[in-house]
């Protein structure tokens, strides 16, 4: 071979050979996020998601992507956005709250789904068994729609002589119902009155508040639901206006000057979402991956005149 039929040669592999690598690069892996809720309460979460993800060896924008879909609140959305993220397609989806959860599994039954649900996910038919999911279900179990009489229960230790308690619920939540109904147990079983008012916009909250100045209840216990988390700032501050005891469902009602909280920590909940998200991108099946049940935490806080912070695991 003549000296420049070979440099032209080792030219053209030299161009080719990039190009052939990186054709060969695996494609990154693109994660579907639905949720029920807003992006508001998104952004509360997602650090931990994020971290959990970190953990596990996958960064968001550097090795794997995120494909957003929130249903701002409005349920009927979700049937339509889960099927979007299956036609894209998506290598796994995170689904928060029960009706993201059933959603996704109604739209595809070989696409990995990583729930997050305060109720039982065998009982609402997300998975079979806690242990073994089987299918193409897993995730997070953090028992909030169990915890009506521990709150309660509170509720007296805050305010010992309480004889009527006021609670707030939203109505657009799928599981308000179901809350509603072991509140009235709880509060039946301890001689407790309970007023139930619902409010699910920032106006009909207000209102709620100002029906207090009229009947006057010794505590409030607030309903669980991803539009009470958006609205935490607003619902704290009133409860110390109207100088209501007021008891929450976490810790991110405390941390912006709520008095007191029992319920699972939905940014622990979101980082174990995660770190399962990473476990499945490196070829874990969702089906051998046991639902994680999740402790609670009870917890007072420096506000209203109280001058201690007290967290105990449960």
């Amino acid at each position: 071979m003549k000296r420049r039929e070979f440099i032209t040669l080792l030219g053209g592999a030299a161009v080719a050979w990039p190009v052939a690598a990186r054709a060969q690069q695996p494609a990154k892996p693109v994660i579907g996020f639905l949720d029920s809720q807003s992006r508001t309460f998104a952004d509360f979460v997602l650090p931990a998601f994020r971290q959990g993800l970190k953990d596990n060896g996958y960064v968001e924008g550097d090795n794997v992507a995120v494909e957003y879909r929130f249903a701002e609140n409005q349920i009927d959305r979700l049937p339509a956005l889960a099927a979007e993220l299956v036609r894209l397609p998506v290598a796994l989806i995170i689904a928060g709250a029960p009706p993201a959860a059933l959603a996704a599994k109604a739209a595809t039954t070989t696409i990995p789904i990583v729930f997050g649900v305060g109720d039982d996910p065998v009982k609402i038919g997300l998975v079979t068994s806690l242990a073994r999911p089987g299918g193409n279900l897993t995730g997070i179990n953090f028992f909030s729609s169990e915890l009506a009489a521990k709150r309660m229960e509170l509720v007296r230790e805050m305010v010992p002589a309480a004889a009527r308690v006021a609670m707030v619920s939203d109505p657009t939540f799928t599981l308000t119902e179901f809350q509603v109904r072991d509140a009235e147990t709880a509060a039946r079983a301890m001689g407790l009155q309970l007023q139930v008012l619902s409010a699910s916009t920032s106006r009909e909250i207000n209102a709620a508040f100002a029906n207090f100045v009229r009947e006057r209840p010794d505590a409030l216990y607030l309903g669980t639901g991803p539009f009470f988390v958006s609205r935490r700032v607003q619902l704290t501050q009133l409860a110390a206006r109207h100088a209501v005891p007021a008891i929450y469902s976490g810790r991110q009602y405390t941390e912006v000057g709520g008095l007191m909280s029992y319920g699972t920590s939905l940014t622990d909940a979101y980082r174990q979402m995660g770190a399962y998200t990473g476990r499945i991108l490196k070829g874990a099946k969702a089906a051998d991956l046991p639902v994680v049940q999740r402790g609670n935490a009870y917890e007072k806080c420096p506000s209203n005149g109280h001058l201690f912070c007290r967290v105990q695991r449960m």
